[in-house]
């Protein structure tokens, strides 16, 4: 007696060929061609200045004034609010500014960096975007508003120091 061989019922699966992957071998050749062509863009794009406050002394703030707000998860939020003038020969497409709250010892209660957002928009609300959005031209000036939440409560409510510590230009 030889071995009885099994016989193919309608409930069981026919045999696979195994073949040639076309569909995973067209997925990563698209991957790739759309990796290249966003690498090609990128390197299209010029080469922004790189950050830093050498260009700080061209812009001037003038205007500081401070207000503040409840926010809606019960503190308060702290604004400082401005107007910043470019005085030099290059474009502006982005600051940061550290800014040292003082306490009544004169010393900085608590220091924040943070980037410098434009004011676009007034009504129906205040509303700002990042300088990179909106450049600041040669001669140009522009009004902006720093937002804080979470201030020390040793900070004496003075207006803080405001220094420009990365300036990108173009």
């Amino acid at each position: 007696m030889g071995e009885m061989e099994t016989p193919q019922t309608m409930f069981s699966e026919p045999p696979q060929e195994k073949g040639f992957p076309t569909t995973a071998v067209s997925i990563a050749v698209v991957a790739v061609l759309l990796l290249a062509g966003v690498l090609f863009l990128m390197a299209r794009r010029p080469a922004a200045a790189p950050a830093n406050a050498d260009y700080a002394p061209n812009l001037t703030l003038s205007g500081l004034t401070m207000s503040e707000a409840d926010s809606q998860t019960g503190g308060r939020l702290i604004y400082i609010d401005g107007s910043i003038t470019n005085r030099g020969p290059a474009t502006v497409t982005g600051v940061r500014v550290r800014v040292a709250f003082p306490n009544d010892q004169a010393a900085a209660a608590q220091v924040e960096t943070v980037p410098m957002n434009l004011i676009y928009m007034r009504e129906p609300y205040l509303d700002t975007r990042p300088v990179a959005a909106s450049p600041l031209a040669p001669g140009a000036s522009a009004d902006f508003r720093l937002i804080f939440d979470d201030i020390d409560d040793k900070w004496n409510q003075q207006l803080p120091q405001l220094q420009m510590t990365q300036v990108t230009t173009r």
